[in-house]
């Protein structure tokens, strides 16, 4: 069982839905930080007063609920009361409390969708560069994955044109590129990185992004010219097209004698960062303080 921290690092007990790549977060837990509950019973008994009365009011809130088993605090599995992100901030939205007021302002604010472009920039390509530089990616980097973004558009609008629906046939397609390059399927990729919602090319190094960029290029190309019909069809084309670039990361790999697949994620990408801008300061302070010993 997963946890996080959701509001003034109080502690939310959740679960990761592995089919529906969402977070389920304990409802009990979110009323008793919002309403400054002592203790899980005080909270427990606030969330059922709130059901009882949404309930009398015909609120279909309490639709969006269902339960999962959670630890409690006893340490056993126990049903409790579950919500994904959406559902969190409309019950949120239902809670007379001062302590409330703050998140629901915010909630106001920036929306799910402005949470959604935190964790894939992607979504919302005007707030991508802003994104990427406050999680201390380089322009460079930057520069590289914009330009993968307007590839995948292109990717897209050829599926698009093809008469490929978004959602599952968009993942189903995906799939097969990049187990065509990479050796893996998208879950398995992600999982290598130890990522869960998180955007997999937003966790790529530069090598990785450049041959996801000819995979996806590659069956841009070949979709136009060969024209396939139906998902089954283009499937084919995109296992063609990922084995281009995959060819390609096997001769690299050839040459140079090591994996270009790895398991570093934005954060490990962060730290070499910064340990590349830091290194001249350090070594700037190391003859300084050489110079110094010498006086």
């Amino acid at each position: 069982m997963d946890e996080i921290k959701l509001y003034e690092d109080k502690e939310i007990r959740s679960v990761w839905d592995e089919e529906k790549e969402e977070w389920y977060f304990s409802v009990v837990d979110v009323v008793g930080v919002l309403t400054e509950q002592e203790n899980a019973r005080g909270a427990s008994t606030y969330w059922a007063v709130l059901k009882k009365r949404l309930k009398e009011e015909g609120n279909e809130l309490l639709t969006i609920c269902k339960q999962l088993k959670m630890k409690a605090t006893d340490g056993k599995m126990r049903l409790t009361d579950v919500a994904d992100m959406q559902g969190i901030f409309r019950i949120i939205q239902s809670i007379p409390s001062p302590k409330a007021e703050p998140f629901k302002l915010w909630l106001a604010e920036v929306g799910k969708e402005r949470i959604d472009e935190i964790v894939d920039p992607e979504l919302t390509i005007d707030r991508a560069l802003e994104t990427y530089l406050k999680k201390g990616y380089t322009r460079e980097w930057i520069n590289q994955r914009l330009q993968a973004i307007q590839v995948r558009k292109e990717l897209t609008d050829a599926w698009d044109d093809h008469g490929i629906q978004k959602g599952v046939e968009y993942a189903i397609l995906t799939d097969e590129i990049t187990k065509a390059w990479s050796g893996m399927t998208t879950r398995g990729y992600k999982n290598l990185k130890g990522l869960k919602k998180e955007n997999l090319r937003d966790n790529m190094t530069t090598l990785e992004i450049v041959l996801n960029m000819l995979a996806e290029a590659t069956t841009t190309e070949l979709t136009k010219t060969t024209n396939p019909k139906g998902l089954e069809e283009n499937k084919k084309v995109a296992k063609e097209g990922g084995s281009v670039a995959g060819n390609a990361r096997k001769e690299i790999e050839q040459k140079t004698g090591k994996p270009v697949i790895t398991s570093k994620n934005a954060v490990d990408l962060s730290r070499l960062i910064e340990d590349v801008v830091k290194e001249p300061f350090n070594k700037k302070q190391d003859k300084k303080d050489d110079t110094d010993n010498e006086t």
